[in-house]
């Protein structure tokens, strides 16, 4: 095996402008879509037409057009070039926060959360980012990715609830329009022209077909899609646990949700550095799912007033930020090169499947055994999820540690 560590090549100037631009699209449009994790549950069961059912639909349309389009977004951005698919996708994605600023019924704000989802320009960003970098550095321009987005959810979480209790849900809907608008001026502005055209590749059927059954892909692919439905579908049962448990009013939920995440960062970090110092990536893998088994057990076990939520919460998340940062840089690792775009379009359809499940699955859960019904089946998917991972190789790269040693 040629390939090796980066840790100790340096970035060129011309990587750490393209790197730095698409993790701030990555992020600028993932902040709009994150906003809204909070605080859709509440608003979407207020409007006409709305049930349980439909209120979870509504958290998690946005990821079924996401799962369907990664794919097809990947393959058009081989045929037509990065730049263009992406820039389709971002006015799709305008569009439809557009339709969902203005609904005044629970279908409208569906039909928005979807058209929001077609969008799907994940693969095709996180393809442009291999063609402007080096094999060498890429799994730490993974990293930077992975981290920019964990960033950006962490910062939702207080953004959100507080917007919406100044301005109202819709205007985080007016916001992410504009978020879209400016992704696409770091886009077509800011990001640096390449250096030399841009490698683009094409990717053989067979190629496809083995990065689909590699049983170490699969079981990142699996673990994202439980990881996505889990926080999807517990953010439709939290902030009814806040509201109607807690009695803490939607307005002043950021409340708890800032301090939960800058105290789940005394996790998060020190995950993050273990992770480096380890030559099998499984073991931090593993304890991550734990953590994150944790907070769900304690959320099902005690959520009947604010302290123990925050808790339970700050576990959770000391868990899921380490998970969402890792899980790209390892598929990174695992990937080789000629089935990398492969790869991360089937993670990039796992991960918003699983959102879309997770919305939908919580809010029948809420509506048909309560909020202990959500809480112990998303527990229930992180055991599930620990078991897959468990059974993996002992050294999920072995060979990619050998050569980092």
């Amino acid at each position: 095996m040629r390939r090796q560590s980066g840790s100790g090549i340096a970035m060129t100037h011309d990587e750490k402008s393209a790197v730095g631009v698409l993790a701030g699209i990555y992020a600028v449009r993932m902040l709009g879509l994150f906003m809204l994790l909070p605080v859709l549950a509440l608003f979407a069961s207020g409007l006409e037409g709305a049930t349980p059912t439909l209120s979870g639909l509504a958290v998690g349309a946005y990821g079924v057009t996401q799962a369907g389009l990664q794919i097809p977004f990947g393959l058009m951005s081989d045929r037509f070039g990065r730049i263009p698919i992406i820039v389709v996708g971002l006015l799709i994605f305008i569009a439809g926060s557009v339709v969902a600023a203005l609904a005044t019924d629970i279908w409208t704000l569906i039909g928005g959360r979807v058209l929001q989802g077609a969008g799907a320009i994940s693969a095709a960003v996180t393809a442009l980012l291999a063609d402007r970098t080096r094999d060498i550095v890429r799994t730490r321009a993974m990293a930077i990715i992975g981290i920019s987005i964990g960033t950006t959810f962490m910062l939702s979480l207080i953004l959100g609830p507080a917007l919406a209790g100044v301005a109202g849900v819709s205007s985080l809907f007016w916001l992410s329009a504009a978020l879209g608008v400016g992704a696409l001026v770091l886009l077509l502005v800011v990001l640096p022209k390449a250096p030399e055209q841009e490698v683009v590749h094409h990717p053989e059927k067979p190629r496809f077909l083995d990065t689909l059954r590699d049983a170490e892909l699969v079981r990142l692919y699996t673990g994202v899609f439980l990881l996505h439905a889990a926080v999807t579908a517990l953010f439709v049962a939290v902030p009814f646990a806040l509201r109607d448990v807690a009695g803490l009013v939607a307005a002043e939920h950021w409340k708890v949700y800032m301090p939960v995440i800058l105290i789940s960062l005394l996790g998060t970090v020190p995950l993050i550095m273990m992770s480096e110092r380890q030559r099998d990536p499984r073991k931090s893998l593993i304890i991550g799912i734990c953590i994150l088994l944790v907070g769900q057990l304690l959320l099902g076990w005690q959520h009947g007033s604010t302290l123990a939520i925050a808790l339970a919460l700050v576990v959770f998340f000391a868990g899921f930020n380490f998970l969402e940062a890792r899980l790209p840089a390892l598929l990174s690792q695992l990937a080789t090169p000629e089935r990398r775009g492969a790869a991360l379009g089937i993670f990039a359809s796992s991960q918003f499947m699983g959102a879309f499940v997770g919305g939908t699955m919580g809010g029948w859960l809420r509506g048909n055994w309560g909020l202990e019904g959500v809480f112990a089946v998303t527990a229930s998917l992180a055991a599930v999820w620990l078991l897959l991972a468990l059974g993996g190789k002992s050294t999920v790269s072995g060979d990619k540690a050998n050569n980092e040693g």
